[in-house]
């Protein structure tokens, strides 16, 4: 192992024998950003010319940087993309064509933006001004500017080239996202959905040699046709996640208003010099960082941990990385580093909670606190805690006693959020119901100015419980 970071460039094939040895040629020995080097994943999309046996031998050749994998029937490109992307062993991934239209030459300008963790998402376009470009059909140019201007709208981006082959991402943000399309309307879905997901896109120029029809290229008005049935779908519906749990996440993530209501909950306890299990994409991270001397926001999921780097990468007081609350050894470098540990929503999803307590405690100084919210009554556990990964849910007396076990003198624990209490009981135990409805949620994070007026005076118990503990001072 090289310890370099991996680029995996998947390049769909279909009937391109003329091409394609030298296309992958080309990729392989393209110049790539210091301290990153490749692999070419070719996805053979049931070619029915000599492609497939061209593709076996560059395999066998190249044995350590190209692997192939094969369709028995002709799917289209977003199939053999979607493949690629599922086959990727590498950080970043990068489409290229198996023709000569665009030059691998650079890569470099195409990933910079990534590299230097401004962007999650990188096109590189042919009609921003840079370099050459051959001039060919002016037909197919307008339908292109037509299909970006639209996919724009949908997406809400200023992109100038929606259809460009060159887009550059992160593989595993790529994966998380599930791509339906089997043909052509793989470009203006995965823009759409990356835009969707909060991805920071980026665009660079490049330059293009377009081939004519007669020299092979593929894509028609009818492709053309199905990209606007593409494009109108993708805005009418919220398909941005594989994971069953994610997309409740992701659904909560747009009650703004909610989450500046739990972050000013929180504030009072917070000290300048901060840790955040869990931070996910930094929803709750924009609102607590703020003020702070030092904060480090972890998650154990790559994909999070990238869109944090990308998000937060001009605020100099925050840092990420990764932290498994249940490994000891994650905490060895941050033991007693840290004034304030805040941890929401994630102690329930940990088997050994007492145990990830104690890792949470040894990143605290003596007289630290640990801020952690959890969600309260096993009596109201359904579906909605099923998908999310929910072990348990807590009592007040239980929350008390597990924080004490594990060292901490329990200076405080109060309820969160009575109000959506019905709603949480009505969705998951009754009407078993595995994800929330948007307008449900749309509605109640606009009427969260009158729950914060009322929801103390409300008769029952809260969706969650807050315990506030400190290590005692004359602790080692």
């Amino acid at each position: 192992m090289t310890g370099k970071r991996l680029l995996s460039i998947i390049v769909p094939v279909y009937n391109e024998e003329e091409f394609v040895a030298a296309s992958i040629e080309r990729a392989l020995r393209a110049p790539l950003p210091e301290g990153l080097e490749s692999e070419v994943v070719a996805v053979d999309d049931g070619s029915t010319d000599g492609s497939r046996e061209i593709l076996e031998e560059l395999a066998a050749r190249y044995p350590e940087r190209v692997r192939v994998v094969l369709h028995e029937k002709n799917a289209g490109k977003g199939a053999a993309v979607r493949t690629g992307i599922g086959q990727a062993r590498g950080e970043f991934g990068i489409i290229q064509d198996a023709d000569l239209e665009y030059d691998p030459a650079e890569y470099p300008k195409v990933l910079g933006p990534m590299m230097a963790n401004k962007a999650d998402v990188v096109y590189g376009s042919r009609f921003l001004i840079s370099g050459e470009r051959r001039v060919i059909y002016y037909w197919h140019s307008l339908a292109n500017r037509m299909l970006t201007t639209a996919c724009n709208m949908a997406a809400d981006l200023n992109l100038t080239d929606m259809e460009t082959c060159y887009k550059a991402f992160r593989i595993s943000l790529a994966r998380s996202i599930p791509i339906r399309s089997n043909r052509f309307g793989i470009e203006p879905e995965i823009t759409i959905k990356f835009a969707r997901r909060q991805a920071a896109i980026y665009e660079v120029p490049i330059s293009y040699y377009g081939r004519t029809y007669e020299e092979g290229k593929k894509i028609g008005a009818k492709d053309a046709v199905a990209a606007l049935w593409v494009i109108l779908r993708c805005w009418l519906t919220r398909d941005l996640y594989v994971d069953r749990g994610a997309r409740i996440l992701d659904s909560l993530a747009g009650t703004r208003r909610f989450n500046r209501w739990m972050a000013d909950t929180l504030r009072p306890y917070l000290g300048k010099r901060v840790l955040e299990l869990g931070a996910g994409i930094g929803n709750m991270t924009q609102h607590l960082a703020r003020g702070r001397r030092a904060y480090t926001a972890t998650d154990l999921d790559l994909e999070h941990l990238g869109r944090l780097r990308v998000r937060f990468q001009g605020r100099p007081n925050l840092e990420s990385r990764k932290v498994d609350l249940t490994l000891a050894e994650d905490f060895r470098e941050l033991k007693g580093r840290f004034d304030t540990v805040v941890c929401l929503n994630v102690v329930e999803h940990v088997e050994d909670d007492l145990g990830a307590l104690q890792n949470i405690r040894s990143a605290l100084e003596p007289g630290g606190r640990a801020i952690v919210l959890v969600p309260q009554d096993q009596g109201v556990y359904g579906t909605l805690d099923e998908v999310l990964g929910h072990y348990r849910r807590y009592s007040a007396a239980e929350l008390r006693e597990r924080m004490e076990a594990a060292g901490f003198r329990v200076e405080r624990v109060f309820e969160f959020n009575r109000v959506t209490r019905p709603g949480w009981w009505l969705n998951g135990r009754v009407l078993r119901r595995r994800t929330f409805g948007r307008m449900q949620l749309r509605v109640f994070d606009g009427l969260v100015p009158l729950w914060r007026r009322v929801d103390g005076l409300l008769p029952w118990r809260g969706v969650s419980l807050v315990g506030i503990g400190m290590v005692p001072k004359d602790s080692d």
